[in-house]
C-alpha cells in the first residue's frame, strides 16, 4: 500500500519530474521535507536562542505557504513549482521551529513543576 497518497495529492502538475520519473510528494511537500531537515541540521550546528521572538518567526515564516496554498485553492490565482517549492521550504523551517519551541516549553514546564 502506498501511505504517501494519504500525506500528499501527488498531482503530476504540481511535482517535479527527475530523469522523467514524478517525485514522490509535489513540490510544495518536498519543500517542507527539504525546509525541515535543513533547519534541523542546522539548529543542531548553530545554537539558537529560543523565546517569543522565535515563536512570532514561526508564524511569519508558515504564513507564505497558507496563503499560496488558500489563494491557489480559492482559484484566485495560479501558482507554480518553484514559488510552491519555496513556501512549502519557508514553512517546513517553521513547522520545525515551532515544535522545537514545543518541546522547550513542555521542558520548561517539567523542570518548574519539581
Amino acid at each position: 500500500m502506498d501511505v504517501l497518497k494519504y500525506l500528499c495529492h501527488r498531482r503530476p502538475e504540481r511535482s517535479f519530474f527527475y530523469r522523467g520519473r514524478q517525485f514522490p510528494v509535489c513540490s510544495r511537500c518536498t519543500g517542507i521535507i527539504v525546509g525541515s531537515v535543513f533547519f534541523m541540521v542546522y539548529s543542531f550546528i548553530v545554537p539558537i536562542n529560543y523565546g517569543w521572538n522565535m515563536f512570532y518567526l514561526s508564524v511569519i515564516l508558515q504564513l507564505p505557504y497558507i496563503v499560496d496554498g488558500f489563494t491557489q485553492y480559492l482559484n484566485w490565482r495560479q501558482s507554480n513549482n518553484i514559488l510552491r517549492f519555496i513556501t512549502g521550504f519557508l514553512g517546513g523551517i517553521g513547522v520545525v521551529l515551532l515544535a522545537r519551541l514545543a518541546r522547550v516549553a513542555v521542558e520548561y514546564m517539567l523542570m518548574n513543576m519539581w
